[in-house]
């Protein structure tokens, strides 16, 4: 499939441009975003209105900027909006994994329950999908966590792809490191930024 990856676009009409752009240009199959999509949720309802009418299903969770419950509700009145914080999402021949919030932990022990429960029950009933992980913030210690000379990203979503085989790891949240990528393994981690990505996975 041919994904259009982005994060971070906090509201920004060049960013949502760029991204609409995309969609026509290289005509995706799936949207995927890392969150943050406003700036403390600022507009928030009228961004996700121009998002669910680019006409692709979106699959998304929520930055650190932003409430749960709002994603929930857009997602609830928005058909193309697909919020997966705290769940799995099937399509096609990939499954979903998503997390969204936080970003100033190195361990999150929400995630890890998750990860040995739901997530884990998830991966086992679908042996043939290739999995995507969806979170907010990026997995410690690769370059897109890289502050300086420290790392600040989660050591649990780390831990949880050196156990699993994923495919790719989505995220966003440091916008010092937009556009880079890295590998945990066999997983392929990507910050695409907010003028987005095409991946096929």
């Amino acid at each position: 499939m041919k994904l259009l990856i982005f994060t971070d676009i906090h509201g920004s009409s060049t960013a949502l441009k760029r991204v609409e752009q995309k969609v026509k240009s290289k005509n995706p199959d799936l949207l995927v975003c890392a969150g943050d999509i406003s700036i403390f949720e600022h507009g928030i309802g009228s961004i996700f209105r121009r998002l669910n009418k680019l006409n692709k299903k979106i699959i998304i969770v929520h930055g650190n900027h932003e409430d749960d419950g709002t994603y929930s509700k857009y997602s609830g009145i928005l058909k193309n909006i697909i919020f997966i914080h705290k769940k799995h999402h099937i399509e096609n021949n990939l499954l979903f994994l998503g997390y969204g919030g936080g970003g100033f932990s190195q361990r999150d022990k929400e995630f890890e329950h998750l990860a040995k429960t739901k997530f884990n029950d998830a991966i086992k009933s679908n042996k043939d999908k290739k999995i995507i992980l969806l979170t907010h913030a990026p997995p410690y210690k690769t370059r897109l966590d890289r502050l300086g000379r420290n790392h600040a990203g989660s050591k649990s979503f780390r831990n949880f792809a050196e156990k699993h085989k994923i495919e790719l790891h989505v995220c966003g949240h440091l916008h010092e490191n937009f556009g880079k990528e890295d590998k945990i393994g066999s997983t392929r981690v990507m910050n695409p930024g907010p003028f987005g990505k095409i991946v096929e996975v």
